[in-house]
């Protein structure tokens, strides 16, 4: 019998790691998937532009949920999805991450009896602050299989009671995409085009409420990027919150005016994996880019006091540097001065977890 298969993705991360699981059942004669594309990232732009680097069909269903708070986000998608799963009757809705969608899908799949799969289950920072981090624990609660990135995650849901055959260890399925599209991304002309060498510049991403929406932690940080940019290059994709927060505090000027800052619109997939390949260190408060400068071994400082991702610490090139000005400081020119982390790549990180999952799958029927 062929498994009728809802993935949903929401935000820009869900599409690296749906994006191979989808292409496998897609080639596989025991499913019949369907994408559902919540629109929780909007930017029509830069989705198009992510789904075709990545190889993904169109969605089936385009949602278009938009912005808003936590809650009416969260809700809107509900509306939407639990139509659509009365129409669809899928046999088992597969979710990935920890963003809005992620958690709305699953309980509106739950309520109706539908099995739901998590694919990054199991990761936890044990900050209740994060909103993710509440995403994460319900739908794991939610969740009859779990698939696993990482060993923390067996240790974590082990701890919180989850019986052993409904969890799996398979490793990271964003390295997959990482794994299959590095050689495409050489033939971007990103380096060039700015007049950069490769390992000669920092990269940067910003998002996270705690370091933009917070005008002192904010305002540390670009102090910080003022002291880096006279030993470094320092390339800074911007996501729009955090240009929408520096407007708001007055800084836009300010950080536009560090001769040695690049400040770009948010960039497609292959250019950003040309510039995370190529950098000298990065800075991020971003969960996925901590695992993909791992297998890059590049140096990743994190903005962040804490991670749901260990293994990043443990085994890879990530360090928590926090949010202060002299902590970030100290941290980049640890990296310069040579004392960066090369690490290990993780078990399982092998550009193969989306086989494990669709193997799995196929065993479990509804």
């Amino acid at each position: 019998m062929m498994l009728k298969i809802a993935n949903i993705v929401g935000a820009r991360p869900n599409f690296m790691k749906i994006a191979p699981i989808h292409r496998l059942m897609q080639s596989h004669n025991g499913f019949s998937p369907f994408l559902i594309h919540t629109g929780q990232h909007y930017d029509e732009k830069m989705s198009q532009t992510f789904f075709k680097e990545l190889g993904m069909p169109e969605p089936d269903l385009y949602l278009g949920v938009g912005s808003g708070s936590h809650a009416r986000q969260t809700a809107a998608i509900m509306i939407e999805l639990e139509k659509i799963f009365f129409e669809q009757r899928p046999d088992r809705v597969v979710v990935v991450g920890d963003v809005n969608s992620t958690l709305a899908a699953s309980l509106v799949a739950s309520k109706l009896h539908i099995p739901v799969a998590h694919v990054e289950a199991g990761l936890r920072s044990f900050d209740r602050t994060m909103p993710e981090e509440i995403n994460r624990i319900l739908t794991d609660s939610v969740s009859d299989l779990m698939f696993v990135s990482e060993k923390s995650g067996l240790t974590n849901l082990k701890n919180e009671g989850f019986s052993g055959n409904k969890i799996h260890l398979v490793g990271n399925v964003m390295i997959d995409s990482l794994i299959e599209h590095l050689d495409k991304a050489e033939a971007s002309t990103i380096l060039d085009d700015l007049g950069i060498k490769s390992g000669d510049y920092a990269l940067m991403t910003l998002h996270r409420p705690s370091n933009v929406d917070d005008e002192e932690v904010l305002r540390d940080i670009v102090s910080a990027l003022e002291m880096i940019t006279n030993d470094l290059p320092v390339i800074f994709p911007i996501h729009p919150r955090a240009l929408k927060m520096l407007q708001e505090f007055k800084l836009d000027q300010e950080i536009r005016r560090l001769n040695n800052l690049f400040l770009l619109e948010p960039l497609g997939y292959l250019t950003f994996l040309k510039l995370m390949r190529y950098a000298r260190l990065i800075l991020t408060d971003s969960g996925g880019i901590q695992e993909e400068t791992t297998y890059l071994k590049v140096p990743c400082l994190t903005l962040r006091q804490n991670t749901e991702r260990p293994v990043t610490i443990e085994l890879g090139t990530n360090r928590l540097v926090g949010s202060s000005k002299e902590d970030i400081i100290s941290a980049v020119e640890a990296v310069i001065n040579g004392d960066g982390v090369t690490g290990e790549i993780p078990h399982l990180w092998d550009g193969k977890s989306a086989a494990r999952i669709v193997e799995i799958l196929s065993q479990f029927n509804g």
